[in-house]
């Protein structure tokens, strides 16, 4: 066909069009998160392991690391949650773990909240965070530091200021991970 007799395919107007399938609502449950979910918490992690430099470990953790880490946490009495899927697929977890091993530090924590790829961008991350302060408050704990990388995690910074974390500090070229230097902002908030 020539170009001069080619015609673009014409369109119904707008009234005529057929509407388009609503999307299905995003929806989840926030629980504790059990051993059980160790397996897909590990998922979750490995592939930012592996994609990104949202977190500064190269070597994917395995199965056993989780656990241990989870029965930890859970002999500590430290918020770990997850957002579960009807499906049953998690979606997600947040937890929170000791700032420093010294025993002055025991009121002072870390957080990690990670999301699966396909519950980014609707706003678990934002209930997540918001679950996590309160179970940390319910814990006796507090004070919560947040340490995000420089580059790359601008939505986490944003999202941990919304919810009145300040900049405590920062620390450049202190991760080398994908062939560049990276380095870190510390946000902190009172959890009083």
């Amino acid at each position: 066909m020539l170009e001069e007799e080619y015609q673009p395919r014409r369109e119904l107007p707008p009234h005529l069009r057929k509407a388009p399938a609503p999307e299905a609502p995003f929806s989840y449950e926030l629980r504790d998160a059990v051993l059980a979910d160790m397996p897909a918490v590990r998922e979750i992690y490995n592939y930012y392991v592996a994609n990104s430099t949202v977190t500064f470990d190269e070597d994917r953790k395995s199965l056993r690391e989780w656990k241990s880490k989870f029965t930890y946490l859970q002999k500590l009495g430290m918020p770990f949650i997850v957002a579960e899927a009807p499906s049953g697929q998690l979606l997600g977890y947040a937890l929170v773990s000791p700032w420093k091993q010294k025993r002055a530090y025991r009121f002072t924590v870390e957080n990690s909240i990670y999301l699966g790829p396909a519950a980014t961008g609707k706003g678990l991350g934002r209930v997540l965070l918001g679950e996590l302060i309160d179970r940390s408050k319910a814990a006796g704990l507090k004070e919560m530091i947040a340490v995000i990388a420089d580059q790359g995690a601008e939505s986490s910074v944003a999202l941990h200021e919304k919810f009145g974390f300040t900049e405590v500090g920062r620390m450049g070229r202190v991760g080398y991970k994908f062939e560049r230097w990276l380095g870190t902002v510390m946000l902190q908030r009172s959890l009083k």
